[in-house]
């Protein structure tokens, strides 16, 4: 681990040695510093595991019960015949002592008390900091809980679902990853501390996004990106919403939000593999701007019509994903998968912990229950060597290539990697090396605590597959059987978008989301360039946000050209879209070009239209944009709930309970 400049301060800091500003200052610094945070929660564990081993001063009966204790167990052997009270013991209290510390030691480390697993910090909205470990009992201070519970003014939790208590001494601890049940004499009953889990040592990362600003065409003209069909954001956002609690501002990512729901465009017609459709109207947050929606369509394929698939499971059974959102989902999750498969497909299971290792080699889809015995047999436990699980998968899904089927990888973990390989940079060039062999890469993210939302982004996008987030069963049947065919089969990759804007009617536009998919103007072209793909049955949104050119608004930025000039070329167009695409085992791209002619008379905007931007709207609301203008939860209900249209699974329904329930709890903490 690489030093830094304050870790001398670390170990006074877990002390509570540090006071006033320098502790002020170091906390400032760990919030943005990854080596102290690893620091930080590596001295909590030891710290913890030292105290557990303290053993408490013994009082003046000790002796006594050793010695009842001892002839209770030779009562029940039938070893010995004459009353307790005439049995004399004489041993050593010393022995005595040794031998009650064995039988606590014992009695605990068989109830699991010992286990070795990572402490899980959480932090509440107030600054104070409360450590347990997943489903364990362990002492704590209960007036300091109740004290970050009362200054954070949450109300007392009564209702006990779901949780045992242990009561064998004051102010125990069962904590499960959703909530911590503490006995206190202060304050009493149960507290609900579910908004403390996203705090400043919460080990769910998420990259900083920065919004994309507006573009002066006069300057640049052209914007490329490259497609998003990722819907990890948006399910990961609901599970914070349905934990009582806002999601972190990075974890928003606003195409995502968008691209979940499937939108009513035009089937493809002819060769392409999918459909171009443009729509512009007023910007619901921006009485003065216009906002410019594309769409693509991707071609739709029945599950039993498509190619015969060689699928490799690569499941994480590392010790973190022993909570019940984690392996169990997973497996109960993978088992709607498996009972969608055909003959003619294969499966392999790939699992990986301190090691990686072949559960199962290229069973067929016909051999369901055997597919099925071997991922009920999966335990969780020891470290997480996920580097090492994605090359020997990859390994096995080559060694059964089906030159004219789909080859695809199957991640389900919560990103911890945490031997082997493990450096971002390194496992996405790994991964890039491996695309070439025409294998595909999906992952899907589980569990919460230590999620690593930003590692799984970038393999996923180096992997020529997707990324979503499963949160649920509902979720897990949404992937893996109503949008299978999606999940499984990309009908098109490298998909990129770039469009020009005609400065003769546009003065500025800014592109809503993707900035994690940005493109220099160059690499359109370039078919080297890796870029997203989109699935059978996908539908892909984008929006432009853009200010007419008459407007008079202002927008930093570089000084005008003395020495060159724009010239504007003659035309009628607002913009022209441009796509290029690859086969799926293609190497050479095809072009498709599209225009968008300025509106007229004002328009009635679509379904598609409005109710892709309440999504983004809502989206600007929970990042709190800088450009979310006159944005609310209201308009985005209005809208929502009138452009809901035909909703035969509900999605569209439940964003709307979603955002009334944001409504509710960002009034809560303001």
């Amino acid at each position: 681990m690489d030093r830094c400049r304050f870790n001398g301060l670390l170990s006074s800091y877990i002390d509570g040695e540090l006071k006033g500003k320098q502790r002020l200052e170091l906390e400032e610094h760990i919030k943005t510093c990854a080596t102290c945070q690893k620091e930080v929660s590596m001295l909590k564990a030891l710290s913890g595991g030292l105290k557990k081993w303290q053993i408490p001063e013994l009082d003046k009966s000790f002796d006594r019960v050793v010695q009842d204790e001892i002839v209770r167990q030779e009562l029940e052997k039938g070893e010995v015949k004459m009353k307790r009270k005439f049995v004399p013991i004489l041993i050593p209290s010393g022995i005595l002592a040794g031998v009650l510390v064995f039988l606590v030691v014992g009695s605990l480390w068989k109830v699991g008390y010992f286990k070795s697993t990572e402490p899980v910090t959480y932090q509440a909205e107030k600054k104070v900091v409360i450590e347990t470990k997943p489903v364990q009992v362990a002492k704590v201070d209960s007036k300091a809980v109740a004290s970050a519970v009362a200054k954070a003014k949450y109300e007392p939790y009564y209702s006990n679902q779901n949780l045992t208590f242990d009561k064998s001494f004051p102010g125990a601890v069962l904590y499960e990853r959703s909530a911590i049940q503490v006995e206190s004499r202060d304050a009493g009953g149960y507290y609900d501390v579910q908004w403390a889990q996203q705090g400043d040592f919460n080990t769910e990362s998420y990259d900083r996004i920065y919004d994309n600003d507006y573009k002066l065409v006069a300057n640049e003209a052209l914007s490329t990106f490259s497609i998003d069909v990722d819907t990890a954001s948006y399910s990961n956002v609901r599970r914070f919403l349905n934990q009582n609690q806002l999601p972190p501002k990075d974890a928003v990512r606003i195409e995502e939000l968008v691209n979940y729901f499937t939108y009513d465009y035009p089937d493809p017609q002819g060769t392409d593999p999918f459909s171009v459709t443009t729509e512009i109207a007023a910007a619901p947050w921006n009485k003065d701007h216009q906002l410019v929606l594309i769409g693509l369509q991707a071609k739709k394929i029945e599950t039993k019509n498509l190619p015969k698939t060689n699928l490799v499971f690569l499941l994480d059974v590392s010790g973190s994903m022993q909570d019940q959102n984690k392996l169990p989902l997973v497996k109960s999750a993978f088992r709607l998968l498996v009972n969608q498969l055909r003959p003619e497909d294969k499966i392999s299971i790939v699992v990986y912990a301190g090691a990686a290792g072949v559960v199962l080699d290229s069973a067929s889809g016909s051999e369901k229950d055997k597919i099925l015995q071997a991922i009920d047999n999966l335990q969780a436990g020891g470290s997480t060597a996920g580097g090492q699980g994605i090359q020997l998968a990859y390994e096995i899904a080559k060694k059964n290539l089906m030159k004219d089927g789909n080859n695809r990888v199957i991640l389900a973990t919560d990103g911890d990697f945490n031997i082997g390989v493990t450096d971002d940079g390194a496992l996405t060039r790994m991964i890039e090396e491996k695309r070439d062999d025409g294998i595909f890469l999906s992952i899907f993210g589980f569990g919460m605590g230590n999620y690593k939302d930003s590692k799984m982004e970038k393999i996923a996008d180096k992997g020529n597959g997707t990324l979503a987030y499963i949160d649920n069963m509902l979720e897990a049947k949404k992937v893996f059987v109503s949008q299978l065919a999606g999940t499984l089969f990309t009908v098109a990759k490298d998909v990129k978008i770039q469009v020009e804007f005609n400065p003769a009617k546009v003065k500025a536009y800014r592109l809503i989301g993707y900035e994690n998919r940005m493109l220099e103007n160059k690499d359109f072209n370039d078919d080297k360039k890796d870029a997203g793909e989109i699935g059978a049955g996908h539908t892909v949104t984008a929006l432009y946000e853009i200010v007419p050119a008459g407007s008079k608004e202002e927008f930093s930025g570089t000084d005008p050209l003395k020495y060159q000039q724009v010239q504007v070329a003659p035309s009628n167009e607002l913009l022209t879209v441009k796509l290029r695409y690859k086969e799926p085992n293609g190497d050479t791209s095809k072009l498709l070009a599209k225009t968008l002619q300025p509106q007229g008379a004002i328009v009635q905007p679509s379904e598609n239209y409005n109710f892709a931007t309440s999504v983004a709207e809502f989206g600007m609301i929970l990042r709190d944009s800088k450009y979310k203008g006159s944005a609310t939860y209201d308009d985005v209900l209005t809208r929502a709930r009138a452009s809901k249209g035909k909703d035969d699974d509900g999605y569209r329904a439940e964003f709307i309970k979603l955002v009334e329930l944001a409504q509710i709890l960002d009034i809560k903490t303001k």
